[in-house]
């Protein structure tokens, strides 16, 4: 027994020093009747961790995300990156909404045209007595003086107010939330609790730019005159927009219809690869595409592929493609709001909204019979990898791929599609309906799929 002790305590030392050896350590063997020199420099080595480390690095984590979170939030739904400058100073589309009675011109935008027109109102920025006013009916919905008194509250879901000493409106800007939020009508139709990463099916974009008192800047960048600008504007129809007017100049598609494309959801995207219709790039690329080229913000954006005077000449022709301003307003928000805007889960869709034993039959011939599950890759329901496709997989036109970098289509996620049927299906909502797209791949496929299978599938698709 007393051999055997000594055997095991010099194979522990033995597994010592080759353990220290592979972990990269210099050490000096000590054997148990020597001591450890004390004259020698310590080893250099990596910071052992300790015990309660990790513990302390997962709560600097947990803290830095929900920091993001918070501050991604507010970038999204306040922050104008200083596009004020262009929507009020150049545009004077504050002027516009005032009204001449308040210090602007024509008649003004009341909150009930501004309702009309898609504008929505976040209820949680009202005040109690306001509230209570709204449901006993008491609030002059008809008078443009409500309209700058919500914008005063910051009320006006995407559009932000700049007030002078007097609070008279000087000037407007907008936020992402205009068109990727709206609000849950818990108030009103029109009012209510936000729902960010929403797109807002009901903003008719378009009408609102063209009220803008100056649009002869837009007219000189497109080469033509504001009367054309109006009627471009007029086409687009509520929950569509173009994002690429201002690059290309192609207002129209080639059978005369509006080039304009439906808003997209802004949620649902963790894990899923590139964003839009046209997947011009990830999520964080197409908010600084957004905030400089569209929102018109102060920023730096960078994009050679733009850099093509065949393909983009408004691009090349203005500077687009490579925006430099000083200060940059823009790019050190890029992170949080990325983070935000990937934090935004897809809505559950309620209860009652879809059969659910015809769901549940529509899954199994969603991943079989249909084989949708070949692109819209559960459980994001898009293709993990680079989800682009031709025109020609999908049996439909190039227009809108070749206005894109690598003139392809991206593979939609469909998770929360219930909650933006509104406007059609595919990105110029060409498929009225459900059916219209089921109808479409069964044709295309050839898969054969009787009625009962179709309706079972739709099913299904609004139970995403």
């Amino acid at each position: 027994m007393k051999n055997k002790n000594k055997y095991i305590l010099v194979l522990l030392i033995v597994f010592g020093v080759l353990a220290a050896g592979c972990m990269g350590q210099q050490t000096t063997p000590v054997t148990p009747t020597q001591s450890a020199p004390t004259d020698t420099k310590p080893a250099q080595t990596a910071p052992v961790i300790q015990a309660n480390d990790k513990s302390t690095n997962d709560k600097m984590t947990d803290q830095d995300a929900q920091k993001m979170v918070t501050d991604g939030r507010e970038i999204f739904r306040h922050d104008t990156f200083g596009d004020e400058a262009y929507w009020g100073d150049t545009l004077k589309l504050h002027q516009a909404i005032a009204g001449a009675a308040n210090g602007g011109v024509g008649g003004g935008v009341d909150p009930k045209t501004a309702l009309a027109v898609g504008l929505k109102v976040d209820v949680d920025a009202l005040p109690p007595e306001l509230v209570n006013n709204l449901k006993a009916g008491k609030v002059n919905l008809t008078d443009p003086a409500t309209t700058i008194a919500l914008l005063q509250l910051d009320a006006v879901v995407g559009v932000k107010g700049f007030f002078d000493e007097n609070k008279n409106l000087k000037s407007i800007g907008i936020t992402c939330a205009l068109c990727h939020s709206t609000v849950d009508d818990s108030l009103t139709s029109g009012i209510g609790h936000r729902l960010d990463g929403w797109p807002n099916r009901d903003l008719n974009v378009g009408v609102i730019v063209s009220l803008a008192p100056n649009l002869q800047p837009v007219a000189d960048r497109l080469h033509t005159n504001v009367t054309t600008v109006k009627a471009v504007l007029n086409s687009w129809g509520p929950g569509k927009y173009d994002a690429e007017l201002n690059m290309d100049g192609k207002a129209m598609q080639p059978d005369g219809k509006s080039a304009a494309t439906l808003l997209p959801a802004a949620f649902g995207l963790a894990g899923v690869n590139l964003h839009t219709y046209g997947g011009w790039g990830s999520v964080t690329h197409w908010n600084a595409y957004v905030a400089n080229t569209q929102m018109r913000g102060k920023g730096v954006f960078y994009d050679p592929r733009l850099n093509n005077k065949a393909k983009y000449p408004l691009a090349v022709e203005t500077g687009d493609w490579n925006i430099r301003n000083d200060p940059d307003m823009v790019t050190s928000k890029l992170p949080a709001l990325q983070f935000y805007q990937l934090s935004l889960k897809a809505p559950i869709p309620p209860k009652g909204s879809f059969d659910e034993t015809a769901a549940a039959n529509g899954q199994a011939i969603f991943n079989g019979k249909a084989n949708c599950d070949r692109c819209h890759v559960p459980p994001v329901f898009a293709e993990p990898g680079w989800p682009m496709h031709n025109a020609s997989e999908m049996g439909i036109d190039d227009f809108q791929a070749k206005r894109s970098p690598d003139e392809m289509y991206r593979t939609t996620p469909l998770k929360g599609l219930f909650s933006h049927m509104k406007g059609g299906f595919y990105h110029d909502g060409r498929f009225a309906t459900l059916m219209d797209v089921v109808n479409h791949y069964d044709k295309l496929f050839g898969l054969g799929l009787a009625d009962n299978e179709k309706n079972d599938l739709i099913e299904y698709m609004k139970s995403i």
